[in-house]
């Protein structure tokens, strides 16, 4: 394999590392496969044969960006130069406090911490997270909870990266830890009116799934927790959260096609009424207010609706709702959040979001943007008494703002401009393109560059996708895409199939049996881009993570000639294999979103012909950067270190393949907010040597 372009000076690169082949017969109803490196999976992740794979993969990786390692501490001094490190959150307001939280400069975490009454009050530090993580390897905070006397404060944090937290109690005004400690569960807790109890999610220790809600008694041991409700299907997820009147305390279960939420008064959770029972392809939120339920719907609605229903008319079916917002063919309804005497609503129509508020008397007013492609979504807002609308606003040029807006005055105020020193907006272009696919759909295309660009056919580019679980990807403000943009280059978020961005059939046209609709979105947008002289051919670039792995790796076997080198993290890429297994974390899940490959052959079929890892084959392909952790709950570290490992074997050219595993990392990379910066320098590093971009 040859080393990546670099001086004369630079050393031979080594010899890539090449993993044992230990054929595997991986059976089902549907078919048989063999797998040569299904060995590399390890549960426990302690078998030393594993583990030398893997810190052989790190090793070759360290070798191969050896040469980078200049570049790459430029490209952090660029990112961290545009980051204002003493900076700190806007403050909300709940039940008297203003709550925020700040960082110092040099911190990897916050500081999370309120004042009473004014920020002018003394400050009351909730949590010094860069003291709780000290000597950690991961270090994450998954959420917090004060109880309704603000006397007490329940966090989950996770020191492995699994995303199996564990709950803990502080005592807010002595900074002391209760003796109460929860193991893995998930991050939400919520607490009930006594100041006592708090209920809480416990997860299955083998699949990860959510499976049962318990009450906890302050002072009593855990293993004494009741239980209030357990799921049955493997298919759903569950949640707890508590209504905006913080009267109820409601189990919220959703699969991917159905929903089920069951409350019960927060001063006495002890029997959970069903607010509207599951049914297949009808999804639900739920919320109260006012007097009134509040539901956001797809029942008669693909693109969702929001509905109501008096309590005095609450039946515990659909029966008795009515429509507040009715359905509109041209817009998606995304999200709501009630308040006294409004509703704010964030919807989609044309690709974009904007926010819409619709008073008790039924008057409309909308919040847009007049640039092309934005990101626009609902702040924090925590005192339904307000009139005030507070709503964060960015896109690829303009740094993230958050506002607030009077809903009776329609006055506007600024609470904080995102501090990006250095950084000019006015330097940079942003536009919207609709690309058309190969069965002549528009896909819409958001396009950032630098004042000055030619488009000439001759820059290097970036196009970034993801296009799964109807997950709608805005064109947000990155300061890292910054250092891209200085250099010459283009960056395009294709928003293809398979995401929400132009509604519910947008989603649908890109899962299931029409999941490749997605991959080919993103080679259109390619072609298309290239063709009118974005970029030039050779010097094209892609990135995606985890299902946007999955993306990517298709794309690899499907398009290697488009693109130069190609960037995947945590990348979901063993498809079949892992959806025939349902003690694999997230499967049983998500049996909608891909298909069963168990129980229908069609489904084993169509999705065995896109797998990334089924698929490769003896063909040159891109230079590649594959990333892991090894402790990923969401994408095992065994699929992208078998796909590695089976493309070392197979593939031709001498393109270099970098596997770049964190050993105390999960879905989410490495904790911290430098070390991250870090990480993206290392893969920016490689993919701009790839391409050829000036340093």
């Amino acid at each position: 394999m040859a080393a990546i372009s670099i001086p004369a000076v630079a050393q031979e690169t080594p010899k890539p590392p090449v993993a044992a082949k230990k054929p595997f017969l991986v059976k089902s109803p549907n078919g048989a496969r063999q797998d040569d490196y299904y060995w590399l999976r390890d549960d426990t992740r302690k078998n030393p044969e594993m583990l030398a794979d893997l810190k052989a993969e790190n090793a070759y990786a360290d070798a191969v960006l050896s040469p980078t390692k200049p570049l790459q501490d430029t490209l952090y001094k660029e990112v961290v130069g545009r980051i204002k490190q003493d900076d700190s959150s806007v403050p909300y307001l709940k039940r008297g406090y203003y709550y925020y939280t700040r960082f110092e400069t040099g911190a990897d975490y916050p500081v999370t911490a309120r004042r009473k009454g004014a920020m002018s009050a003394p400050e009351e530090i909730m949590l010094d997270q860069p003291k709780m993580a000290a000597g950690k390897g991961f270090f994450a905070v998954g959420s917090t909870a004060v109880s309704p006397d603000n006397a007490l404060l329940a966090f989950a944090e996770d020191t492995v990266g699994r995303r199996q937290y564990i709950l803990r109690v502080k005592d807010i005004a002595t900074g002391k830890l209760l003796t109460d400690e929860i193991p893995n569960v998930e991050p939400g807790a919520v607490w009930a009116d006594d100041n006592k109890t708090i209920l809480y999610v416990e997860k299955d220790p083998v699949t990860l799934l959510s499976k049962r809600v318990k009450a906890h008694v302050l002072g009593t041991p855990a293993s004494a927790d009741r239980l209030v409700y357990e799921e049955k299907d493997d298919s759903f997820y569950m949640g707890l959260f508590k209504t905006t009147d913080e009267r109820y305390i409601c189990i919220g279960v959703q699969s991917t096609v159905s929903a089920e939420h069951r409350c019960a008064p927060a001063a006495a959770p002890a029997t959970f009424t069903i607010v509207a029972p599951r049914e297949r392809d009808v999804l639900y939120d739920a919320d109260h207010l006012g007097g009134r339920w509040i539901f956001k719907t797809n029942w008669k609605a693909p693109n969702y609706r929001l509905m109501t229903v008096a309590d005095a008319k609450a039946n515990g079916t659909r029966t008795a709702w009515s429509d507040l917002v009715p359905v509109k063919p041209d817009v998606f309804i995304e999200n709501f959040k009630p308040f006294d005497g409004f509703l704010a609503i964030e919807e989609r129509s044309g690709g974009n979001k904007r926010l819409r508020t619709l008073t008790n008397a039924g008057k409309s007013s909308f919040v847009q943007s007049d640039e092309p492609a934005y990101a626009m979504s609902l702040s924090v807002n925590e005192e339904p008494a307000t009139p005030w609308l507070r709503y964060t606003y960015g896109s690829l040029t303009t740094p993230t703002t958050t506002y607030e807006v009077n809903t009776k005055t329609g006055e506007r105020r600024t609470l904080k401009v995102q501090p990006v020193p250095g950084y000019d907006a006015t330097q940079y272009v942003t536009e919207r393109v609709w690309v058309p696919a190969r069965d002549g759909t528009k896909v819409p295309v958001s396009i950032v560059y630098k004042k000055g660009f030619g488009k000439d056919g001759s820059a290097a580019m970036l196009q970034y996708g993801y296009g799964s679980y109807g997950a709608s990807m805005d064109p947000a403000f990155s300061a890292q895409t910054v250092s891209l943009l200085d250099r010459g280059m283009v960056y395009a978020l294709a928003h293809i199939r398979g995401g929400q961005e132009m509604g519910r059939k947008w989603y649908d046209d890109g899962h299931l049996f029409n999941k490749k609709n997605s991959f080919n979105d993103f080679i259109d947008v390619t072609r298309w881009l290239v063709a009118n002289k974005y970029a030039a051919r050779d010097r094209v670039a892609a990135l995606g993570g985890s299902a946007g792995g999955l993306l990517m790796g298709a794309v690899a076997n499907m398009a290697p000639k488009d693109y130069k080198v190609i960037i995947a993290q945590v990348p979901f890429v063993d498809v079949v294999t892992t959806m025939l297994d349902a003690s694999i974390p997230l499967t049983t899940n998500e049996y909608d979103e891909w298909g069963n490959p168990g129980t229908s052959k069609a489904s084993y079929d169509y999705m065995l012909s896109y797998s990334p890892y089924d698929n490769v084959k003896a063909q040159g392909y891109p230079a590649l950067f594959v990333g892991t952790g090894l402790w990923d709950s969401q994408v095992q570290y065994y699929e992208p270190a078998k796909w590695v490992a089976k493309l070392r074997g197979v593939k031709t050219g001498s393109n270099p393949l970098v596997f770049r595993v964190n050993m105390e990392a999960g879905h989410g990379g490495k904790s911290g907010r430098f070390q991250r910066y870090k990480d993206g320098a290392e893969y920016t590093a490689f993919m701009l040597t790839q391409l050829g971009v000036e340093k």
